[in-house]
């Protein structure tokens, strides 16, 4: 199954409609029918080819939101070029590893961004780019693709080790977005307000292939800004949108009666990237009437599961698996734990990506017998319902008794006067290991008064041994909590 069969239902179908508003950092909206992203795509194409690039060949792009990218990124489906998103956050350690892993033909990039790109990288100007391929002839050229085609080399966050990247194949990204659309019922009727990052797999995978595929109008912004995001929902209407729990939680900060009209024209809120604390979830269907609806994916399977369009949308659980997911939950030998007791969550289909680039021994590591193995630990409800507990890295042994920190942080975010909190294990000379809270919290946060409750709910070796108050917590651009930059904490 490859993509361009799934997109010509928008590009060629759809080619008079407007498919995309961009808005622009001065408050202006751009705007494309599908035929012109058609057209724009077929001459990059060109160009591309006419620089030498053919199928299999890898290009990167190092951008902030804007429609060149949604153009580069057809552009490839066309040609059969393999295409690396780079974090615009990442800075001189991470994008050489990356580039010098993927060794990338050139990279395509705004002036501002390559002054952060290691000597002697070749650098497309973005907009150079777009006026060359401005005369290049309009119609299509594409190279015959299938399901095992590569697309996309998306490089793991890297939290332990050097960031992998993972190969993501067309048949990868189709069988994505066909679900996606199925389950979620988008259609051309919806308006997507899409403020998630395109060099991430939750915007594109998510966001740019389900948009494609379904016809519906998109608007795009560069980033998301808690400051304008009011305006964008009363101007744009949205009935669709995708966010990580850090966007959710900024969108409380909204007033009620504002919260209430912009919940009854939004359809579906989707969340993930990082795991929603069902506070949020409570707090935002009273607030916006709307049930956020939480699913879980991974750059390397992209989604996994996610709670039902119809059905029960469980807080603190990531739902069902989806249609094309095989799913258990496993003991580190690899066999099937009993329903209700924790694991490390194992997939299998065609959503799994083809391995990690030139890492055999890695990709050697992360399958078993055809299965995935995603790193996270998890508990399935009798009902077959999925509740995270973190990550196999994250897990805390103390006194030979493990400690999943999801659930400790889930309790933290509970009391008064805690706004995040992150739980870690810290080295301690009798236990191995202790649990250590790092908290954001207000003035009116009560350490004994806190410290009382969890000794209520929680077994005694999972009580922290310290609470840190930091200003913030490190994340990553979508909002996943970057543990390992946490200050480190000494008795």
């Amino acid at each position: 199954m490859s993509l361009l069969p799934l997109f010509d239902l928008s590009l060629q179908g759809r080619a008079d409609v407007r498919g995309l508003e961009f808005l622009q950092p001065d408050g202006t909206v751009a705007t494309r029918t599908f035929g012109e992203l058609e057209a724009a795509s077929n001459r990059l194409a060109r160009l591309l080819r006419a620089r030498g690039l053919a199928t299999g060949d890898r290009l990167a792009f190092f951008l902030q939101n804007r429609p060149e990218v949604i153009e580069l990124w057809l552009a490839a489906v066309k040609l059969g070029l393999i295409l690396i998103p780079v974090n615009v956050l990442y800075r001189a350690r991470e994008l050489a590893h990356i580039l010098t892993d993927a060794a990338p033909t050139a990279v395509v990039t705004t002036p501002d961004l390559a002054a952060h790109l290691p000597a002697g990288t070749a650098v497309w100007d973005v907009s150079a780019l777009a006026t060359a391929a401005a005369g290049e002839e309009a119609t299509r050229i594409a190279v015959p693709a299938d399901a095992d085609t590569p697309l996309s080399l998306i490089y793991t966050s890297g939290t332990t080790g050097a960031a992998k990247g993972a190969v993501l194949t067309q048949g990868n990204f189709a069988t994505n977005a066909l679900t996606l659309v199925t389950a979620w019922r988008i259609s051309a009727a919806d308006r997507f307000l899409c403020s998630l990052p395109l060099f991430h797999v939750h915007g594109l995978a998510n966001g740019i292939h389900c948009w494609l595929l379904s016809g519906c109008v998109l608007r795009l912004t560069e980033r998301f800004e808690h400051a304008r995001a009011a305006a964008w929902f009363e101007e744009f209407r949205p009935t669709l949108f995708f966010g990580v729990p850090a966007m959710f939680i900024r969108l409380l900060e909204l007033p009620a009666d504002q919260a209430r009209v912009f919940g009854g024209r939004l359809r579906l809120a989707v969340s993930g990237s990082a795991p929603l604390p069902a506070e949020v979830h409570a707090r935002f269907r009273e607030l916006y009437g709307s049930v956020i609806l939480e699913r879980y994916g991974m750059t390397e399977t992209l989604m996994n599961v996610g709670n039902p369009y119809e059905g029960e949308r469980r807080p603190g659980t990531v739902g069902l698996p989806l249609a094309h997911v095989a799913l258990r939950v496993c003991d580190e030998a690899g066999a099937p734990v009993p329903v209700g007791t924790s694991g490390e969550v194992w997939v299998k289909g065609p959503n799994v990506c083809a391995g990690y680039w030139r890492r055999p021994e890695a990709t050697a590591a992360a399958w078993r017998d055809g299965w995935f193995r995603t790193g996270d630990i998890g508990v399935l409800a009798p009902d077959g319902y999925l509740t995270l507990q973190g990550r196999r890295s994250d897990l805390i042994i103390s006194g030979g008794f493990n400690i999943y920190p999801r659930e400790m942080e889930e309790l933290l975010l509970e009391q008064p006067g805690v706004k995040e909190a992150a739980v870690v294990g810290a080295p301690d000379p009798v236990r191995g290991e202790v649990p250590v809270a790092y908290v954001v919290a207000g003035p009116e946060f009560d350490e004994t008064a806190v410290a009382a409750r969890l000794r209520e709910q929680l077994a005694s070796f999972k009580q922290p041994r310290a609470f840190v108050r930091v200003p913030a917590l490190p994340r990553t651009a979508l909002g996943k909590v970057q543990k390992h930059l946490l200050p480190p904490w000494r008795a």
